[in-house]
């Protein structure tokens, strides 16, 4: 054995990432593995082909399509700061009606074992940690909240600025998206972020964007309690005779098989590969997968029924920073009192490249470029137990899933389209293919989640509500795989504000003490 830590935590993003930044402050021996390493500071984070087309910092490898039995890439990536490098930092709550039950067009989203009320104190916490600028009320499903955002909203360049004006006019209630940047419009010379047009699905060369690796990971590394390591891909987590606790983190690391044992482990590893690793972890004790005894352990994988759509404007359209404007007025019905249909948000700008990979046969892209005005389409998908999470013989993964709600989310594009006249945009739209995917597919897992649910009965969840697993003293999942159901929002301020809950569970339980507040961060003004 290595060495022994306080807690290990498995994987630096949303989950982890910020698990680690709670708890530096303890004073307890913390090991954050990473399998990745540091995402590189370079002119090509800004750069279109590079990122899109040429997939510079893609990392993921392959996985398999159970259906089709083919090969796919997926949108996954492994640095330090996990997805969040490459998110696009939008950070929405859930609403408060997501944590009960939900009835849809194709059948019912549970409820979570836990309230909106048990979660509304992290939610404010994690807005503060990373930073979100918002305005409240304006969204009409915006759930209650006892304080307001920490900073304002971004503000309007003028065509969005328009578009509001437009969607108001004909009754819609568009509203601030909840931005985790950390821009400052009052001092832009000293403010990290630059207000670039390359935020949404590009990593930030100046940092300027609250992902995981710039709020939490590095000022947690500035306690010298804790350590990281890159590199460090685990491979399997093993447990005493008894079955009961986790004693040997096996990692594999520059090719050599590492070992190293915790009081606590933590699993953040994202939804897919967290439960790849818990199901790759059998033994005599959990012949069906460490903690599996439900049977649940990779199953109900939701991803969300996302769009990327183009319109192109009447007008030039020469605005930068895009991603200011949401629309939830179909979030919980169609308009007419039918069932949800989901979300409408601006995404980042498509430039010239973008709009050449996505309609090659354009005369003059950067025109279209010049005129684009790009929106993201979200549908809640259901918590399906035959949607999961397969490893095989040699741990290599496999995802089995069929869609939900693809009616709803065929609808809530019609009533996008039906919008385009009044927002001053020409009828035909455009896949953004080049940017994530059109309709994503099977490939597009970065709003996964669902895959280790939590639940007080231990027959139909793996985790208890402290995200403990049911048949494990020791071992917690602190990523999007605690989900119940998925909602139609961004999951990854759920994922934070979780994490930061159980932060607090596991600092009762190791006895600690935090000196300073909890939940702000270390160095970042």
């Amino acid at each position: 054995m290595s060495d022994h830590y306080d807690v290990i935590v498995i994987g630096s993003g949303a989950g982890g990432g910020t698990l680690v930044h709670a708890l530096a402050p303890t004073g307890k021996r913390i090991l954050l593995l990473e399998r990745g390493e540091r995402l590189p500071r370079e002119i090509e984070n800004w750069d279109p082909a590079s990122v899109w087309l040429d997939g510079r910092y893609s990392n993921s490898g392959t996985w398999t399509d159970a259906t089709t039995g083919k090969r796919f890439t997926p949108k996954q990536h492994y640095y330090v700061g996990g997805n969040t490098k490459v998110y696009g930092a939008i950070l929405f709550r859930m609403r408060e009606r997501d944590f009960g039950v939900v009835a849809h067009v194709d059948g019912v989203s549970p409820a979570w074992p836990l309230s909106y009320t048990d979660f509304e104190p992290y939610y404010t916490r994690a807005e503060q940690l990373y930073q979100v600028h918002g305005r409240r009320g304006v969204d009409p499903t915006d759930p209650p909240s006892a304080s307001p955002y920490p900073y304002p909203p971004i503000s309007h360049e003028p065509r969005i600025a328009q578009l509001e004006d437009d969607l108001t006019r004909i009754g819609l209630h568009p509203f601030p998206l909840p931005n985790g940047i950390l821009m400052d419009e009052a001092a832009m010379q000293t403010s990290p972020c630059v207000r670039c047009a390359t935020c949404d699905g590009y990593p930030c060369i100046t940092n300027g964007k609250a992902d995981a690796q710039t709020i939490c990971v590095e000022p947690a590394l500035r306690h010298p309690n804790v350590t990281l390591l890159t590199g460090a891909r685990v491979t399997r987590l093993e447990t005493d005779p008894s079955g009961r606790t986790v004693d040997r983190v096996v990692v594999e690391r520059d090719g050599a098989r590492e070992e190293y044992s915790a009081d606590i482990v933590a699993v953040a590893g994202g939804a897919i590969n967290s439960a790849a690793l818990l199901l790759r972890s059998a033994s005599d004790t959990h012949p069906a997968g460490l903690g599996n005894g439900s049977g649940v352990v990779g199953r109900h994988l939701m991803m969300h029924n996302n769009s990327s759509l183009i319109a192109f404007s009447t007008v030039p359209n020469p605005t930068k920073f895009q991603k200011t404007l949401g629309i939830n007025d179909y979030y919980f019905d169609d308009g007419d009192g039918g069932p949800p249909l989901g979300a409408m948000q601006m995404l980042g700008k498509s430039d010239a490249t973008l709009i050449g990979f996505d309609a090659p046969e354009a005369e003059d892209p950067a025109d279209l470029a010049r005129h684009a005005m790009d929106f993201w389409l979200t549908t809640e998908d259901l918590p399906l137990p035959g949607n999961q999470v397969v490893v095989d013989g040699d741990g290599d993964i496999s995802l089995r899933y069929t869609p939900t709600n693809l009616d709803a989310h065929r609808r809530l594009r019609e009533k996008f389209t039906g919008l385009l006249s009044s927002i001053r945009c020409r009828e035909e739209v455009l896949e953004g293919y080049g940017y994530r995917g059109g309709r994503l597919g099977i490939s597009g897992v970065a709003h996964q989640n669902g895959t280790v649910r939590f639940g007080a009965d231990p027959a139909g969840s793996a985790l208890d509500r402290d995200c403990r697993m049911h048949e494990l003293d020791n071992l917690y999942v602190v990523d999007s795989s605690f989900f119940v159901s998925s909602s139609a929002v961004n999951p990854t301020l759920t994922i934070i504000a979780n994490a930061l809950r159980v932060a607090d569970h596991l600092v009762d339980r190791l006895d600690a003490h935090v000196p300073a507040q909890r939940g702000v961060p270390v160095g970042v003004s």
